[in-house]
C-alpha cells in the first residue's frame, strides 16, 4: 500500500521536523510513505472572503496537481465523518480490499481547503471539531496512520 501525506506549508519548527523525519522512518516499515508539500500562499491579516477563497482555490489547484486520478483522497475536514483509530484502519482495509492501493490525506493551510478538493475526495476525514495548525496535524495524522497500520 501507497499512502502520501500532501500538505500545504512546509514544518518550520525543528521538534515538528523531527518528529516527521522519526513517524516516516516508522511507516515506512509499514507502507510506501512519502509527504508531498505545496508552498502556502502569503495570507493578510484578516483577508476578506474573496480573498480567503482565492487564497484556498490556488492551494487547491497545486494540490490536485499533485494527485493522481487513480488515487483514493482523504480530504482532513472539520466537516467530515470522525473515526477512531480502529475506523481509521478498517478504512484503509476496505481501500486494500477494493484494490485502492495509492491513498492520498490531504491537509490544507491554515484557510481550510478549497471546494475543488473537497468535491474531489473520496472521504472527509475529521479528527475533531476543533482546529488544529495544519504543522501540528500533519504529526497527528501520520501518528495516527501509523497505529492503523501496525
Amino acid at each position: 500500500m501507497k499512502i502520501t501525506v500532501a500538505a500545504v506549508g512546509k514544518l518550520k519548527e525543528d521538534y515538528l521536523k523531527e518528529a516527521a523525519a522519526h513517524l516516516s522512518g516508522s511507516l515506512s516499515g509499514c507502507c510506501d510513505f512519502e509527504t508531498a508539500e505545496i508552498p502556502d500562499e502569503r495570507i493578510e491579516d484578516n483577508p476578506s472572503e474573496a480573498a480567503a477563497e482565492a487564497i484556498k482555490n490556488r492551494e487547491g489547484r497545486l494540490l490536485l496537481k499533485r494527485i493522481k486520478p487513480s488515487q483514493y483522497v482523504v480530504a482532513l475536514a472539520i466537516d467530515g465523518t470522525p473515526l477512531d483509530t480502529a475506523g481509521l484502519k478498517k478504512m484503509l482495509m476496505k481501500c486494500r480490499s477494493q484494490n485502492r492501493n495509492d491513498i492520498v490525506f490531504i491537509i490544507g493551510g491554515s484557510l481550510g481547503l478549497s471546494g475543488e478538493i473537497l468535491r474531489r475526495a473520496d472521504y472527509k476525514l475529521s479528527f475533531s471539531p476543533m482546529t488544529f495548525p495544519h504543522q501540528l496535524m500533519r504529526i497527528i495524522l501520520m501518528e495516527q496512520i501509523y497505529f492503523a497500520l501496525k
